[in-house]
């Protein structure tokens, strides 16, 4: 395998284990060496490898569903404690038109 299928692997790979242990750094690690891979594959395609690009395209749309499960989750939980991600407009002031709501977690 050629070098830059080897980084675009390991990367993606990295990426995996990091959306499973929600570490937030390692995802940001590995997105980036993700891109520095493509960018060199981009930059010199290798030729014969289209099985093993076609396994890569296939692990990367798995992480791609995965990044989605872990955003439904924390759109969820926001959700439940009150907050909404879906961010507001502003107005000219400068002002947030959403209406703040909190909602409590127990009673005392």
């Amino acid at each position: 395998m050629s070098e830059p299928l080897q980084r675009l692997s390991d990367a993606l790979a990295g990426e995996r284990q990091a959306l499973i242990d929600h570490d937030v750094e390692g995802l940001m690690r590995a997105t980036q060496d993700k891109l520095e891979a493509l960018r060199a594959l981009e930059a010199d395609i290798p030729q014969g490898q289209h099985e093993r690009l076609r396994e890569l395209a296939e692990a990367n749309r798995a992480n791609g569903a995965l990044l989605a499960r872990r955003r439904r989750e924390v759109n969820w939980a926001l959700r439940h404690l009150g907050r909404s991600e879906s961010a507001p407009s502003y107005d000219a002031s400068g002002q947030s038109s959403a209406v703040h709501t909190s909602r409590p977690l127990a009673v005392a």
